[in-house]
C-alpha cells in the first residue's frame, strides 16, 4: 500500500503542477482553453492535459504499454476536444454513419485510435491472443465508458475514484496504475465539481484507459470477460441513449 499511496501523491502532485503550468502560459491564447459547460458557465481545460499527462506518466512508471496506452488516449480525446468542438453528433452509430458517407470525423479517429491503442497495449500485458483481445476491449472500453459519465461536473474523476479503489487492494502492476488514476482525478475533482474546470474527453479517455489497464493487469480471463462485457453494455446503453437524444433535438 506505501507504494501505492507514493503513486498516488506523485500523480495528484503532476497533476496540479501541470496544470498551473498550463493556466499560466496559456498556450495558444487563453481563449483557446475556456469551453461552456452543460449550464453555459465559462470554465477551464487545463486540468485534461494536466491529468492525461499525471496518469500516463504514473501507468507508465509500472507498466510502459498502459503508459502508451493511456498516452494515445489522451491525444485521442484532445484531437476530439479540438476538431469536435462545433460537431453535435453523439455515439459511434453516428460517426460510423458519416465514416460510411466518405467524412471522417473527430469521433471516428477517437473510436479507432484509443481501440488500437488498447489492442496494442493488451499484446504486450497478455500472452494469450483471446486474453490480448479482449484486453483491448477492456481497455478502449473503460475510456469511453469515463467519457460516456462525463455529462455533469464531477462525475468522470470520482467514477475513477470509486471504480479505482478496489484495484489498490490488488497486489502487482494494476495497483499501480490504478493508484495514478486516482491520484489525477483526486487532483482535478475540486475545480471540476466547483465549474472551475473541466477535463473534457483529453482527461476522460485518458483517466478511463488507465483504469482499463489496471483491470486488465489484475486480472486472468474470467475478470476480462467479466468487465468486457460490462464495458460493452455501458457502450451499447450510451450509444442508444445518443441516439435518442439526436432525434429528439438534445445536446
Amino acid at each position: 500500500m506505501i507504494r501505492q499511496g507514493v503513486s498516488l501523491v506523485l500523480s495528484a502532485a503532476l497533476t496540479r503542477a501541470t496544470a498551473g503550468a498550463l493556466r499560466a502560459k496559456a498556450p495558444g491564447g487563453r481563449e483557446r482553453w475556456e469551453r461552456k459547460n452543460y449550464a453555459g458557465r465559462n470554465v477551464q481545460l487545463y486540468a485534461g492535459p494536466a491529468s492525461a499527462l499525471a496518469v500516463a506518466v504514473g501507468a507508465g512508471r509500472v507498466s510502459p504499454a498502459a503508459g502508451v496506452a493511456v498516452a494515445a488516449a489522451g491525444i485521442c480525446g484532445a484531437y476530439d476536444d479540438i476538431a469536435g468542438a462545433d460537431d453535435a453528433r453523439r455515439g459511434f452509430r453516428a460517426h460510423l454513419r458519416a465514416l460510411r458517407d466518405g467524412e471522417v470525423t473527430s469521433g471516428a479517429v477517437k473510436l479507432f485510435g484509443i481501440s488500437a491503442a488498447g489492442l496494442v497495449a493488451g499484446a504486450f500485458l497478455k500472452e494469450r491472443p483471446l486474453d490480448r483481445l479482449l484486453a483491448g476491449v477492456v481497455i478502449a472500453g473503460a475510456a469511453h465508458f469515463v467519457n460516456l459519465v462525463d455529462v455533469r461536473p464531477g462525475r468522470a474523476a470520482a467514477s475513477v475514484l470509486v471504480l479505482g479503489a478496489p484495484g489498490l487492494l490488488r497486489a502487482g502492476a494494476g495497483a499501480g496504475i490504478a493508484a495514478a488514476a486516482m491520484g489525477a482525478a483526486a487532483a482535478v475533482l475540486p475545480d471540476d465539481l466547483g465549474e472551475r474546470a473541466m477535463i473534457g474527453d483529453t482527461g476522460a479517455h485518458a483517466l478511463g484507459a488507465a483504469l482499463g489497464a489496471a483491470v486488465v493487469a489484475g486480472n486472468g480471463r474470467a475478470g476480462l470477460v467479466a468487465h468486457a462485457a460490462a464495458v460493452v453494455a455501458a457502450a451499447v446503453y450510451g450509444d442508444k441513449v445518443s441516439e435518442r437524444v439526436r432525434v429528439l433535438g438534445g445536446t
